[in-house]
């Protein structure tokens, strides 16, 4: 059996770690905090490494349009595996959907606050 598991990120951080995480650096330089977008894709890349996991997803428009590549940042290895999420979670291919912060920039760059996926078992 597989279970849909869905894994908030940044309210719990910010609470908990604001102190360290604003001493790195500010996530309203480079992201939107009053604007989110959902993506729903397909894993292509999962890097577990500090300072900050990244997510790397294809998400495809309704026209049927070519896919679009976004690259997310998420918190630390170390706060995710507080609120459950393991290096092993995601998968290239896994199909995931995404709340995220998107870039001021207006690129295909984001930070994950919210990830919903199928757990392997």
């Amino acid at each position: 059996m597989r279970f849909t598991r869905s894994v908030l990120f940044l309210a719990v951080g910010m609470v908990t770690g604001a102190g360290p995480t604003l001493a790195h650096h500010s996530l309203t330089t480079e992201y939107d905090l009053n604007r989110s977008v959902t993506l729903v894709g397909t894993v292509t890349k999962f890097e577990w490494a500090n300072p900050h996991v990244r997510l790397y997803l294809d998400t495809h428009a309704a026209d049927g349009s070519d896919p679009m590549h976004w690259e997310l940042e998420m918190a630390s290895p170390n706060l995710l595996a507080l609120h459950g999420l393991k290096i092993d979670s995601l998968r290239t291919g896994d199909q995931v959907t995404v709340t995220a912060y998107p870039a001021r920039n207006g690129s295909n760059l984001g930070y994950a606050i919210k990830v919903s996926y199928r757990e392997h078992i």
